[in-house]
C-alpha cells in the first residue's frame, strides 16, 4: 500500500515527477554546465593547459553531496520533506555564489562542496517523496520516467554552459545555478507534505545509528548498494574525463558540448525502455540481464581501445561509450529502487545512507581512475570493464528482492 496516494496531492502525477526531476536536475546542474568552463577554470587559476585539478570540482562537489546525506536523511524523516528543500536550496544558492567570486582555486574548491551539501538536500528529499508516494515496480518505473526528464540537463547544460561562456564571464554559469535554485524554491511551494505521519519520527543519533547498520545487515540493500558504487565511479570518472577525452585525446574540442549531449540522449531514451521493461520482466529479471549485456559492451569498448594502442577512432569509441553508458539506466535506477525494497519505514535515513556510500565511494574510485588517463584511453577502458564485472557479481549475489519485500508488508 503506498504510503501517500498521488491522486490525493494537490499536483497531479506529471506535474509531481516533472517538480521531483527538476529538484534533482539542480544536482546536475551543478556539474555539467561546469564542464566546458575546465579551459577558462585553467587559465584564471594560472593552471597548466593539461591539468586534471578542475575535475577535483566534480570530485569534491561528490563528497559534499554524499556526506550531507547522512544528516538530511534523517532530518527529512523528523522535519518533513519540505523544511529540508527550502534548506538544502539556500546551501545550495550560498555555494553557488561562493564559487562565483572565489579568488583562488582552493577556495573554489571549498565552495564546491558547500554547493554539494546544499544539493544533497534536494536529493535526498527527491528520493524520499517517491518512496513516500511509490513501492515496488511502480517506483521504479516513476524513477525512470524522472530520469528521462533528468537526463535533459547533461544534453542541454553543456551547450547552454558554452553558450553563456561565449556572452558573459566563465563566472555566469555559478550565477545562473542560483537563480535556477531560486525558481525551483518558488515552484516546490506547491508540493504539499508527503511523509506519513506514521513514520514521522524525532531524529536520534542511535536509532539512526541503527538504521544504517540495518541497511549493511540487509543482503539486498548492501550488495545492490555495492553495485551502484561501481556504476558511480565509471560515472564520475567519464565526467571529469569527458572534456579531456573528447578535446585532447579525441580532437573534437570544439565539439565537446554537442557530443557531450548526443551521448546523454542515450540516458534517457534507455529511461524510458526501463520503465516499460521493468514492469513486464521484474527487477532482478532485468539486472541479469542488463549486467551481464554491460560487462560484453564494456569488453568490446576494451578490446577497440587496446587494438587502437589507446587511441581508437572517435566514430568507434564514442558508438560504443554511448552504449555503454546508456546501459546505466537498465541497472541504477532499478538498483536505488530495489535497495529500499526492505526499508520502506525508514526511507528517508536508509535512502540518504545507500546514496552516501555510493556517492562517497563512487566518487573516490572514479577520481583515481580519472587521475590515470593521461593521453591514453586504455586505463579508462579497463576502469570500466573491472567496474562491471564488480556490478555484475554483486547483483547476482543480492539475490531477489520481491519476496523480502513482500515479507515485510506482511
Amino acid at each position: 500500500m503506498l504510503n501517500n496516494d498521488v491522486s490525493s496531492l494537490n499536483l497531479g502525477r506529471k506535474e509531481l515527477l516533472a517538480m521531483i526531476a527538476a529538484l534533482m536536475a539542480l544536482m546536475a546542474l551543478g556539474i555539467d554546465m561546469l564542464l566546458p568552463a575546465f579551459d577558462d577554470i585553467r587559465v584564471a587559476y594560472g593552471l597548466s593547459e593539461d591539468s586534471s585539478a578542475p575535475g577535483q570540482l566534480i570530485t569534491v562537489y561528490f563528497i559534499g553531496l554524499a556526506i550531507a546525506q547522512l544528516f538530511f536523511g534523517p532530518l527529512s524523516d523528523w522535519y518533513g520533506r519540505k523544511p529540508i528543500i527550502y534548506i538544502g536550496i539556500s546551501i545550495y544558492i550560498l555555494g553557488s555564489i561562493g564559487s562565483a567570486i572565489a579568488p583562488s582555486f582552493g577556495a573554489l574548491l571549498a565552495c564546491r562542496f558547500v554547493w554539494g551539501v546544499g544539493a544533497a538536500g534536494t536529493r535526498v528529499v527527491a528520493v524520499a517523496v517517491i518512496r513516500d508516494c511509490f513501492e515496488g515496480s511502480q517506483m521504479a518505473k516513476a524513477m525512470s520516467e524522472i530520469m528521462a526528464v533528468f537526463v535533459l540537463v547533461p544534453v542541454i547544460a553543456p551547450t547552454f554552459g558554452a553558450g553563456l561562456i561565449l556572452i558573459f564571464p566563465w563566472e555566469s554559469i555559478f550565477w545562473f545555478s542560483a537563480l535556477f535554485a531560486v525558481g525551483m524554491s518558488i515552484w516546490s511551494l506547491r508540493l504539499p507534505e508527503t511523509l506519513n505521519p506514521n513514520y514521522k519520527v524525532k531524529f536520534n543519533w542511535a536509532s539512526t545509528k541503527r538504521g544504517y547498520a540495518r541497511v549493511l545487515r540487509t543482503r539486498i540493500t548492501a550488495f545492490y548498494t555495492l553495485s551502484s558504487v561501481c556504476l558511480q565511479a565509471v560515472f564520475v570518472m567519464y565526467l571529469s574525463s569527458s572534456e579531456r577525452i573528447i578535446s585532447d585525446i579525441l580532437a573534437r574540442g570544439d565539439q565537446f558540448p554537442i557530443i557531450f549531449g548526443v551521448v546523454a540522449i542515450g540516458f534517457g531514451i534507455t529511461a524510458l525502455i526501463n520503465g516499460k521493461l521493468v514492469v513486464a520482466l521484474g527487477i532482478q529479471k532485468l539486472l541479469h540481464r542488463a549486467s551481464m549485456f554491460l560487462v560484453f559492451s564494456a569488453t568490446v569498448l576494451l578490446i577497440v581501445t587496446i587494438v587502437n594502442k589507446g587511441t581508437p577512432s572517435f566514430w568507434i569509441f564514442i558508438p560504443v561509450l554511448a552504449v555503454v553508458l546508456g546501459t546505466f539506466m537498465f541497472i541504477m535506477p532499478n538498483l536505488n529502487s530495489a535497495a529500499l525494497f526492505p526499508m520502506g519505514d525508514i526511507a528517508g535515513p536508509a535512502g540518504a545512507f545507500t546514496s552516501a556510500i555510493r556517492m562517497s565511494l563512487g566518487a573516490a574510485i572514479g577520481g583515481v581512475m580519472n587521475s590515470l588517463i593521461k593521453d591514453s584511453l586504455t586505463p579508462f577502458a579497463m576502469g570500466v570493464v573491472c567496474m562491471a564485472v564488480f556490478t555484475m557479481i554483486t547483483i547476482f549475489i543480492a539475490g531477489d528482492p520481491e519476496p523480502e519485500r513482500n515479507a515485510l508488508q506482511k
